[in-house]
């Protein structure tokens, strides 16, 4: 088939020789239009796989990537790759991310039909790809990882986020601007006349009232949907009212109003409020009260942000609470229960309790003798904002152990304990009363380092157990990844067996950065695409052996199968001796076998020459080292770009001719160079990836000249020159 440019030509004349009335002749002539003369030369040139030598290359398949939607259609691309191709590759259609669907069933109904159809026009189908990180199904193998999750007997809690009484100097979760005076109450100032309260004082009526402004941050940041709920204790010398903003931290606007406009007496006064997060409040992390329009101060206490928890955490009823200001040693702050009798010399006592805190740490508990304070330990343990059960142990060594000690002095925050017994092994009676705290705190003490100690509000003991949650081993992720990287192989050939022969087993395994000697991982990276899944991050190093295994097991022992990567024509040849490395590895269990390496080349002309020149010799030197391996090379997705005199890439419509010309040249050195240093029998063949070059809309190089047709599948300079490379000569000059 070939593809002319007289059309315009032959339209023009026949429009002239029509439309005269009177047969005598014209004597003047037409010109062709440049564009036209610069490209008849392409005309002299037959389809592309003409070119082949088949004697020289018998093995030697020419491919073509394709949509399957547009060959099995049976119209233009069906015939374009029918004239001018052996073999071709499915962009998309026969990847994981386009076969597994939702639940995990395979629907491979259009790989099905794309082999009927290839196998009806005797066109060869290479397959892409079995095992890649990207164009998978990722949603659902994530769903296979995910924890077991065993229901509970929670109920909806309001959890604090952060509150703040201002007993202590620990200013850690609020802060102020410059026209804001701050300073705290007597003991006795606060709401409940007994501790004490901040007082924030603004001297003048400013312009705006976010001139004076206090702020109370909190972590996480807020999300839409989301309920939560302030509430404090409130006053001012003057009666007077003031807003409050969002802000995403101090000082970084987010929204005028958050939990609207409080009202401030000179009495103290509760405001309570909830609100559910709307766009405009989204990643919100501070309150901002704007004190700026009253010359007045004002007074806060008891501040506490609260967030709805739907499923609970388990709370219910009180908890003892304990909190210390600052660090310090950790026998400097002590919460302790007097043991009447002591305990008995020489026997081992479990201690049982649930503990979560304001912020992670770590305290310690003991058994100690008031004589002498000499103690046995139950060791340290750790606190989080989450409710953790203990079960600790430890043996009475003197016959005075008469009291049960927790200390805290190393940590700073507060710390909530419920459901404390403390019995010999093998009892249930304990021998702390009342350690469910429902009657109080009864014959509890402390002391130190201006700790306060005290049962919490109501609703925030802990009631029983929430959902427990059973994360899966690494060993359990593992074996569930290869049986569903074995069931989705098993699946693909068992449509394609008889009549693909030839597959991407593994694409891509090579990491770009900072090593190129090592496997590819997702571990660490942000903002994971939907459909990106490392499967050699759950299977290991040996992912690739696995694959090769079940593609063999079910596909047959004639199935060639290949590693293809990118960027191996590199300058630096990193990616490519890494590699070549890699399959040196998976071949040295003396099992694995790999018979062939796809090289993707999604090349660029470099617009300058000793550039393009230095990139060229890279190419040649990829091909001898791969050729050196002995195993098969395909050129697997080749395609062009062409760079501008800015050094970006530049756009079909700014092409020049010139330009065209040289990028004809590059196809024809690439091919050219693949056929001088790779030997014969090691040329499986060379895939083109873009038969045309890029519409505006593709997600592949966008609106570049990077095929051997135009948009209207003409031939451009490209095409001459891939045909050249093929034939190894220049087959028509332009």
């Amino acid at each position: 088939m070939k593809y002319t440019y007289y059309s315009l030509l032959i339209v023009i004349i026949t429009v002239l020789m029509t439309a005269c009335a009177d047969d005598s002749r014209l004597e003047y002539s037409v010109n062709k239009p440049e564009s036209i003369a610069q490209l008849e030369y392409l005309n002299q040139y037959d389809v592309l796989k003409s070119y082949i030598d088949r004697t020289a290359n018998p093995n030697f398949k020419l491919g073509l990537g394709v949509s399957v939607g547009e060959f099995t259609k049976k119209e233009l691309v069906y015939s374009l790759v029918s004239s001018n191709f052996d073999e071709m590759t499915a962009g998309w259609e026969m990847k994981h991310g386009a076969v597994v669907q939702a639940n995990g069933s395979l629907n491979l109904t259009n790989v099905e039909n794309f082999v009927a159809v290839a196998k009806e026009a005797g066109i060869g189908i290479y397959g892409h790809t079995l095992c890649w990180h990207a164009n998978q199904n990722a949603k659902y193998l994530n769903s296979l990882l995910e924890p077991i999750i065993i229901p509970g007997n929670s109920v909806p809690t309001w959890d604090v986020v952060t509150s703040a009484d201002f007993e202590t100097d620990n200013a850690s979760n609020y802060q102020y601007n410059q026209n804001a005076i701050v300073s705290f109450t007597p003991i006795g100032g606060g709401s409940d006349g007994k501790g004490r309260a901040i007082k924030i004082t603004n001297e003048l009526v400013r312009t705006n009232d976010w001139d004076c402004q206090f702020f109370v941050t909190f972590s996480p940041s807020m999300q839409v949907g989301e309920k939560y709920e302030l509430s404090m204790d409130v006053k001012s010398d003057v009666a007077t009212s003031f807003a409050t903003q969002a802000h995403v931290v101090p000082y970084q606007y987010k929204f005028w109003d958050f939990f609207g406009t409080i009202n401030s007496t000179t009495s103290w006064t509760t405001f309570t409020k909830q609100i559910t997060v709307t766009q405009d409040l989204l990643n919100t992390g501070t309150i901002a009260f704007n004190l700026g329009k009253t010359a007045t101060s004002y007074y806060f206490d008891n501040i506490k942000l609260k967030k709805y928890n739907e499923s609970g955490s388990g709370s219910a009823g009180y908890a003892y609470t304990f909190t210390n200001p600052t660090v310090t040693n950790f026998w400097s702050a002590q919460v302790a229960y007097d043991l009447n009798p002591p305990l008995d010399m020489n026997v081992e006592y479990v201690l049982k309790f649930v503990v979560k805190a304001t912020t992670a740490g770590t305290i310690r508990a003991e058994i100690q003798s008031t004589a002498d304070y000499s103690s046995n330990s139950f060791g340290t343990f750790n606190i989080s904002k989450e409710w953790t059960e203990y079960e600790l142990k430890t043996k009475a060594t003197k016959a005075d152990r008469n009291r049960f000690v927790i200390s805290f002095g190393d940590y700073a925050g507060t710390v909530y304990i419920d459901n404390i017994t403390l019995a010999p092994v093998g009892s249930s009676k304990s021998l702390i009363e009342g350690g469910d705290f429902e009657n109080g705190a009864i014959g509890w003490m402390g002391w130190g380092n201006n700790s306060t100690r005290g049962l919490s509000a109501e609703g925030e003991g802990y009631g029983g157990p929430g959902d427990i949650i059973i994360e899966k081993t690494p060993e359990q992720k593992k074996e569930i990844i290869t049986n569903e990287l074995e069931r989705w192989i098993k699946g693909v050939m068992e449509v394609t067996k008889d009549y693909v022969k030839a597959w991407d087993v593994v694409n891509e395994p090579m990491s770009d950065w900072p090593d190129p000697s090592q496997i590819k991982t997702g571990i660490g990276k942000t903002n994971m695409a939907e459909d990106e899944f490392y499967w050699q991050d759950y299977m290991g190093k040996d992912y690739a052996r696995k694959a090769i295994e079940f593609a063999r097991k079910y596909g047959g022992s004639d199935m060639k199968l290949f590693i293809n990567d990118y960027g191996l024509e590199s300058i630096s040849q990193a990616k490519c001796q890494g590699l070549i490395k890699y399959i040196e590895y998976l071949e040295s269990d003396d099992v694995t076998k790999i018979d062939g390496i796809g090289t993707q080349m999604h090349v660029t002309l470099k617009s300058d020459a000793t550039e393009q020149a230095t990139q060229e010799e890279a190419i040649s030197k990829m091909f001898k080292s791969l050729a050196g391996t002995g195993k098969l090379v395909k050129i697997s997705e080749l395609d062009m770009g062409i760079q501008g005199e800015d050094g970006n890439n530049i756009k079909t419509e700014n092409a020049t001719f010139e330009q065209l010309q040289r990028q004809a040249n590059f196809y024809e050195f690439i091919l050219k160079s693949y056929f001088e240093n790779v030997p014969a029998a090691q040329r499986y063949g060379i895939t083109q990836w873009a038969a045309t070059d890029s519409p505006t809309t593709s997600s592949w190089r966008a609106g570049e000249p990077i095929g051997l047709w135009t948009l209207n599948y003409n031939r451009k300079p490209a095409y001459g020159g891939f045909a050249n490379g093929l034939a190894g000569k220049k087959i028509a000059q332009p």
